[in-house]
């Protein structure tokens, strides 16, 4: 197949990578641990870990584990927002031959039980703000092994501070689990333990990643050390010509148990010797603020919505950002103003990336030069295909509009235990149907136009939600916003946008005159609904599917 977006790489950066480089995750690590021992791993709320220290604490982990009975294959929730304990349990658990099941502190308890039932989840790793949770449904699983931690307790003496604030503010209900063990008791234990080596093959799924959720039943994506392997030297090879081996610092605000920050921050950065400065709560922007200052990071990660909060406070803009090489945005589409203020404020440009958790996750990226386009997704990456399909599977021309599929070493295994929800997304070829609607411009930047589900059809013609934000968000007034098709006697559907005020004296009529010297009269929103906020996930991704219900409700 033709591939003109070989010939728009950046200098340095390769057409393709070899998959099996390292033959797991772990070799990767353990030679990352070699070069760098003494540097630091990852910063959480100033306490900082070695890549030494992350091995040992690691393996004593994998011992602890072990002598609970936990076998090769065996599920293992890890339920924490970011802190250093993460990286020691994720290790610990790969090291052990498990598999590790990422799961979102902020589950309900019905999404809680749902996952650790679908997965087969034995054992889990759990911050204690949620183990009321836990305990409420863990009577329904398989779980038997549960490991607690705080919020403070790797952190030393200011760790009985955090741990006293957090639980009197009351973020910590009582619960009762019977046979729960402290994490700081079982490295305690498992230090002295002998340690019994596993070696995992290439194939093997070493990651149950969920999806989010958004678009139905949520599934796990069966990850394999090839997929991750794979997908950290992609980004890695994108990178590298910004970056220096054993001299950066990335921030990380996107929690670790999220695919992007998984394989970007926690792998990617990791590979090259950096160190992750975790955020625990991104929503937190003073603090957020605060630890870049103190941090100066060369790398940050995030997404549109996190991106565009930054530049709100005032705080923000008075870092300096000398630093700065790269800002990378992934997760949902970024917005073209959102990207324009970045750069005028920082003076580093703002990348966009796509992908998603069946390709663990990066499809493509922009270049992070002044090749970068922004409103597009940029250029497959590395020893990865990408194509337009249409509604029957037929490859369309350049320039046509339909599904983008992708072909590469990154694509999952399948989704666990539904081969025929597999068998849909993953032809016999291999290539994976993202659901996305895009087309590809002549010299191979590609570019989204919206999710299939998300389309508006308004008298026959098609409005896609993403189009319309993106003028909507150039109002100076406007803070953040959410587009989609509401039933329309006339027309069958009509544009509905979700405004949150970024000035109080913005009105419905505002938007609408704003709307109409931007976008064709099918496209202009018949209706405007302002909010004090919009309904996101843990990572700051505006749900339309919650807007789309409670709309449906009226």
């Amino acid at each position: 197949m033709d591939k003109p977006w070989l010939q728009r790489y950046s200098a340095g950066v390769p057409a393709h990578i070899d998959p099996n480089e390292f033959p797991s995750v772990l070799d990767m690590v353990d030679q990352s641990v070699r070069k760098f021992e003494k540097l630091p791993a990852f910063v959480s709320m100033g306490k900082s870990m070695s890549f030494g220290h992350l091995d040992r604490q690691s393996k004593a982990f994998a011992a602890y584990l072990q002598s609970r009975g936990l076998v090769p294959g065996d599920r293992i929730a890890l339920m924490m927002p970011n802190l250093l304990q993460y990286p020691i349990a994720l290790l610990g658990s790969l090291r052990a031959g498990l598999v590790v099941v990422n799961t979102n502190p902020l589950y309900t308890p019905r999404e809680m039980r749902y996952q650790f039932i679908d997965s087969g989840a034995k054992a889990i790793v759990i911050a204690e703000n949620f183990a009321a949770n836990l305990e409420q449904i863990i009577a329904d699983t398989g779980i038997q092994t549960v490991i607690t931690t705080s919020i403070g307790e790797l952190l030393g003496v200011k760790g009985w501070v955090v741990n006293w604030v957090v639980r009197w503010k009351g973020m910590v209900p009582r619960f009762q689990l019977p046979g729960a063990v402290a994490f700081g008791a079982a490295l305690q234990q498992g230090a002295s333990l002998k340690f019994q080596t596993v070696q995992t093959a290439p194939d093997d799924t070493i990651i149950l990643q969920y999806t989010g959720g958004t678009t139905g039943v949520s599934k796990g994506a069966m990850l394999t050390n090839r997929n991750l392997v794979a997908n950290m030297l992609q980004i890695r090879a994108i990178m590298m010509p910004k970056l220096k081996e054993a001299s950066e610092t990335a921030l990380c605000p996107l929690p670790l148990y999220h695919i992007f920050a998984f394989t970007v921050n926690c792998l990617g950065v990791m590979s090259v010797g950096g160190c992750n400065i975790l955020i625990v709560n991104a929503r937190d922007l003073k603090t957020l603020i605060k630890e870049w200052r103190k941090y100066k990071p060369t790398l940050v990660t995030g997404v549109n919505t996190l991106f565009n909060g930054l530049l709100n406070q005032d705080a923000f803009k008075t870092l300096d950002f000398s630093t700065l090489k790269i800002s990378c945005a992934g997760g949902m589409a970024l917005q073209r103003a959102v990207a324009e203020r970045w750069q005028q404020t920082t003076g580093c440009q703002l990348t966009e990336g796509y992908g998603m958790t069946e390709s663990s996750p990066v499809i493509s990226c922009n270049p992070f030069d002044s090749t970068m386009r922004i409103g597009t997704i940029g250029l497959p990456a590395p020893s990865t295909d990408v194509r337009i399909v249409d509604d029957s599977g037929n490859v369309l021309p350049q320039g046509e509009v339909g599904e983008i599929q992708c072909l590469g070493p990154q694509v999952m295994k399948g989704y666990w235990n539904q081969p025929e929800a597999t068998a849909e997304v993953i032809n016999a070829e291999g290539w994976l149907s993202t659901g996305d609607i895009g087309f590809m411009h002549p010299d191979g930047f590609f570019q989204i136009v919206d999710r299939k589900k998300d389309m508006i059809l308004v008298s026959g013609f098609n409005v896609y939600p993403n189009e319309v934000e993106d003028v909507v968000i150039t109002h100076p007034k406007v803070l953040e916003v959410a587009a989609l098709g509401v039933p329309d006697e006339k027309s069958g559907e009509a544009v509905k946008v979700f405004i949150v005020k970024k000035h109080p004296s913005l009105t419905e009529s505002e938007v609408i005159e704003h709307c109409r010297g931007n976008l064709t009269g099918y496209k202009i929103p018949k209706k405007v609904e302002f909010r004090k906020e919009l309904p996101k996930t843990n990572v700051g991704k505006i749900l339309r599917r919650a807007l789309r219900e409670e709309s449906a409700k009226v």
